[in-house]
């Protein structure tokens, strides 16, 4: 196959799909319900004044210093770059078939009396038994990736890349270095692998999720409900009660904030009781205002796609920083309550 056949076959079809598949976070259909939410709070923290509540939509989620600017060309560039970098090695990666088949044998054989025991169960209570389990694991690996990726220095070298955003707006979930790509697919497989595994031995038959476009109804929610308003300048907030439970996409905004009260602050995807756990629990509070990036006087070529592939490599050499930092990587306390 030459690169121009790659090309039409393969590259563009698989990027094309992550805007119009329902099972991705992109997908239009998402996009169009986070805009009609924007307009939505804006109507509501405008108090129903239709022209200031476009004005504030338009600004914050359509502005052209957010798709325009150079941390958004960053984003681009990153997106268009990782999609090829993963298909050409996603041949090499195992598939999570292959590791639920050997978790299933591994388990069969050393617990051979736990095999099909809850084999009389329905199939509705076992479709629904499984869409939350798998969601509750897959939100927690999200979780503690994510507080891995600030706290081992080595894998917070890569997951600055993200952090280097000045700007966010949706597509800002794919300026991730492919390294940190591979830990997340790696993190997925293994989830997946578990999840399918554990119920088969356990059930003794296939398993189904309750979905929606063939989504977990729960992760269809999720990305339903503004999950793309997350890498945005829309702030809106649940109230300090729900935010307890669930992470509002202000409160990935405070996690990309440069103030040192939000360093090291709400690591969680769907679920806040992770962080609340954990004590790094930030609430929102009303008209925040927030600055996005690496700090003050982060450096001019951020964005540039050179400097975002390797600039990682470069620093991990000329530190040395390896394995997990035992005094404190960001200066945060630890044991800090959440606030």
């Amino acid at each position: 196959m030459t690169v121009l056949d790659w090309v039409g076959q393969e590259y563009i079809p698989q990027l094309l799909d992550g805007f119009l598949n329902p099972q991705k976070r992109v997908s239009l259909i998402y996009l169009a319900i986070a805009a009609a939410i924007t307009i939505g709070w804006s109507l509501f923290m405008s108090g129903g004044v239709a022209r200031k509540a476009i004005d504030h939509a338009r600004r914050g989620l359509f502005g052209r210093h957010v798709w325009m600017s150079r941390s958004a060309h960053g984003d681009y560039k990153l997106l268009l770059a990782n999609h090829a970098v993963l298909l050409l090695i996603a041949p090499f990666f195992v598939s999570r078939m292959a590791v639920a088949t050997a978790l299933f044998f591994f388990l069969t054989e050393y617990l051979p009396a736990g095999t099909a025991i809850l084999a009389s169960a329905s199939p509705l209570a076992i479709a629904i038994a499984y869409t939350a389990f798998l969601f509750l694991l897959d939100d927690f690996s999200r979780f503690a990736t994510h507080f891995a990726l600030h706290r081992i220095p080595v894998l917070w070298a890569f997951h600055k890349v993200h952090h280097s955003a000045e700007t966010l707006n949706p597509l800002t979930v794919y300026r991730t270095h492919p390294v940190e790509a591979i830990v997340f697919s790696f993190r997925a497989i293994a989830v997946q692998s578990v999840s399918i595994s554990l119920f088969v031995f356990l059930f003794g038959s296939s398993v189904d999720l309750v979905s929606v476009y063939g989504v977990n109804v729960i992760l269809f929610l999720f990305n339903a409900t503004g999950s793309n308003l997350r890498h945005s300048h829309v702030q809106i907030r649940y109230g300090a009660r729900v935010e307890k439970f669930l992470i509002s996409p202000a409160q990935h905004q405070i996690h990309h904030s440069i103030d040192p009260r939000h360093r090291d602050r709400n690591f969680g995807a769907a679920l806040a009781i992770w962080d609340w756990m954990a004590g790094s629990l930030c609430v929102a509070d009303k008209n925040m205002e927030l600055k996005f990036g690496l700090g003050r006087n982060q450096a001019t070529q951020t964005h540039r796609l050179r400097y975002l592939y390797f600039s990682p490599f470069g620093e991990l050499l000329s530190s040395g920083k390896i394995g997990i930092n035992p005094v404190n990587l960001n200066l945060r306390d630890w044991k800090k309550n959440a606030i």
